[in-house]
């Protein structure tokens, strides 16, 4: 089995899953979260990086109301900031090229 496999997965945990049906989805669900929760490794490079953003996208997705309200709102909020950023570069182009 590969170690993508939700079920290969929990035998990992089978401490924190005893008693619960490996076949029931949010046993998978939960021992996915495990293995979230145990990661190791750089968080500097540009692959972590990108597996946190993947994360949050999946987290965010599986959230709903207010946490999903709050979620959009900072994706929304980190935009406006690389809009008002680029917008106040290219003044600053713009300004530098007119000397």
């Amino acid at each position: 089995m590969s170690e993508d496999n939700p079920a290969r997965r929990s035998s990992r945990f089978d401490d924190e899953l005893v008693g619960l049906d490996p076949d029931d989805p949010e046993t998978q669900a939960f021992a996915e979260h495990l293995d979230r929760m145990q990661r190791t490794g750089p968080a500097f490079t540009v692959e972590a990086s990108l597996r946190g953003v993947a994360d949050f996208a999946e987290g965010s997705n599986r959230a709903g109301g207010l946490r999903w309200f709050v979620a959009v709102l900072l994706v929304c909020l980190i935009l406006l900031g690389v809009l008002v950023s680029a917008w106040d570069t290219l003044g600053n182009l713009l300004d530098w090229l007119a000397q």
